[in-house]
């Protein structure tokens, strides 16, 4: 009976040993591929960065024969932020109170 103890007793702890090792080399490999894919995310960042800078939009605009020119000025239209009437307290839970309060103040288009 003691021998059999003693057997199993050295097969499990042989066998917890081979495990640890096992989960090691899981967690090594995992922890390389994180790297390899930070190293990837961080190298496309920079590309993404390259590809939306304006010198590289008009480049490729060119390149494509798109016809593509900048907006005149009466093409632009600015939209403001609307500015809070504090005069009026909103009531609460009214269909008005979920919305910005204000007027918009739209500049003249020339």
């Amino acid at each position: 009976m003691l021998c059999v103890l003693i057997g199993g007793a050295g097969i499990g702890y042989v066998w917890q040993k081979n495990q640890i090792a096992t989960l090691g080399k899981q967690i090594k490999e995992r922890e390389q591929r994180l790297a390899a894919l930070r190293d990837n995310n961080e190298k496309l960042r920079k590309q993404l960065a390259a590809l939306q800078s304006p010198p590289q939009i008009e480049r490729r605009v060119r390149e494509l024969n798109l016809g593509l020119g900048p907006a005149s000025p009466r093409q632009k239209q600015v939209v403001w932020e609307p500015v809070p009437d504090l005069t009026t307290p909103a009531v609460a839970g009214s269909a008005t109170s979920q919305y910005a309060a204000g007027r918009l103040q739209v500049p003249p288009i020339p």
